[in-house]
C-alpha cells in the first residue's frame, strides 16, 4: 500500500522538500533503493551514495539537503523519522483471537477472551493474561504469572512462576524470565543451592531480545522498569534493577544486585560485576569491564576496569607509542654502556 509523501511528512512531523504527491510504498537502503522507496541518511560514510540514489525520497538532516537529488524529508533526527515512517508502512498484522487446539490452558488461569494462545503453548494455574496479549507457539507461562495488555511473546518463551510483565511488552524467541539466580553457598568446597524466592517484574513498553535471560530475585525482585530495551543474548542476574529507558546491547552480562539507572546505554559485550550502583545517563562503550560504581553521568570505556572515556583514549594513544619508546630506550641503554 502506497502513501503520499506529504501525508507521511505531516504524520511524523518532518519538513517536506519536493513533491507532496510522491507515492511511497516501502523503505530501503540508500544505495539499493528504487522508485517508490524511502531511505535515510545519518552516517557520513553513506553520503557518497546520495547523488545516485534511486529512492523516491530521503530522510536527512539540513546539512545534506543541498546535495539531495530527490524529494527530501528534513529533520534534526532523521533516524527517528525513518523509524516512524517504516512503522506506518509496515503495520503489525491484526492479531487472531482464541486458542490453538494444541494449546494447554489451565482451568485455574484467567485468560481474557481478546487474546491469542498459540500452538503448543502452556498456561499454568493462577496465570493472568490481559486483553490483546499474544502468546506465540511453544511459550510456557508458569503458575501465577501476569501478562499485561497488548504484550507480545513471539515464540518459545518461558516465564517461570510468578513473573510479571507490563503492557505493550515485546519478548523475542527463546527468552527466559524468572529462572533461578546463581545463588550458592560454600560448604567446605561443596556448593549448596540458596533458594531463589523473589520474582521478575517488567514495566510497560519493555523489549527483550532473543535468548536473553533474566533471573528471579533471591529475596526481593529483579526489576526492569518502563521503556527498557534489551538486545539478544543478555544475562541479567538476580536482584538487578534497570531504570527507565535504558538500552543494553547484545552479550552484556550484569551480575547480581547491581542497580543501573535511567536513560543509560551499555554497548555490546559489557561486563558489570555485582553489587554496584550505576547512576542515570551513564554510558559504557562496547566490551567495557565495569568493576566499580559510576554514579555521575558520562561516557566510560575500557576492557580494563572502566575509567572516564577521555582517560582511556589517552592511555590507548600512549600504548600505541610503546614500540617507539622501547626502541629509543634500547638506544639509550647502548649509549650508556658505551659511555661506561
Amino acid at each position: 500500500m502506497s502513501h503520499c509523501l506529504g501525508d507521511l511528512a505531516r504524520q511524523v512531523g518532518a519538513q517536506l522538500h519536493g513533491d507532496s504527491a510522491c507515492k511511497i510504498s516501502h523503505v530501503d537502503t540508500i544505495q539499493d533503493a528504487s522508485a517508490g522507496a524511502l531511505c535515510f541518511l545519518t552516517n557520513k560514510k553513506y553520503r557518497k551514495y546520495l547523488a545516485a540514489t534511486g529512492a523516491s525520497a530521503v530522510v536527512l538532516s539540513e546539512e545534506y539537503l543541498e546535495h539531495c537529488p530527490v524529494n527530501a524529508l528534513v529533520s534534526d533526527n532523521p533516524y527517528l523519522i525513518y523509524a516512524r515512517i517504516a512503522a506506518l508502512l509496515n503495520p503489525r498484522a491484526e492479531m487472531e483471537q482464541g486458542r490453538h487446539p494444541s494449546a494447554v490452558v489451565s482451568d485455574q488461569a484467567q485468560v481474557d477472551e481478546q487474546t491469542w494462545i498459540g500452538p503448543c503453548a502452556v498456561v499454568e494455574a493462577g496465570a493472568i493474561i490481559a486483553a490483546g496479549a499474544f502468546i506465540g507457539p511453544g511459550c510456557i507461562i508458569g503458575r501465577d504469572c501476569k501478562i499485561g495488555t497488548d504484550s507480545r511473546l513471539v515464540a518459545n518463551i518461558t516465564l517461570c512462576h510468578g513473573s510479571e510483565i507490563g503492557s505493550r511488552v515485546l519478548i523475542h524467541p527463546g527468552a527466559v524470565l524468572g529462572s533461578d539466580g546463581f545463588g550458592l553457598a560454600d560448604d567446605q568446597g561443596v556448593w549448596v543451592k540458596v533458594p531463589q524466592l523473589g520474582n521478575v517484574r517488567l514495566g510497560d513498553d519493555v523489549e527483550i531480545g532473543a535468548n536473553t535471560t533474566i533471573d528471579r530475585g533471591a529475596l526481593g525482585d529483579t526489576v526492569i522498569e518502563n521503556g527498557v530495551k534489551l538486545d539478544n543474548q543478555i544475562q541479567i542476574a538476580h536482584n538487578v534493577r534497570i531504570g527507565e529507558h535504558t538500552a543494553i546491547a547484545a552479550c552484556t552480562g550484569i551480575a547480581g544486585s547491581t542497580s543501573v539507572g535511567s536513560s543509560c546505554t551499555l554497548g555490546g559485550g559489557v561486563g558489570v560485576v555485582g553489587h554496584l550502583e550505576i547512576g542515570d545517563n551513564v554510558h559504557f562503550s562496547a566490551q567495557t569491564l565495569v568493576t566499580r560504581s559510576f554514579k555521575e553521568p558520562g561516557f566510560y570505556s575500557g576492557s580494563l576496569p572502566a575509567v572516564p572515556n577521555s582517560d582511556w583514549r589517552r592511555t590507548i594513544a600512549q600504548v600505541r607509542r610503546l614500540d617507539d619508546v622501547v626502541a629509543r630506550l634500547k638506544v639509550l641503554e647502548r649509549q650508556i654502556k658505551i659511555g661506561d
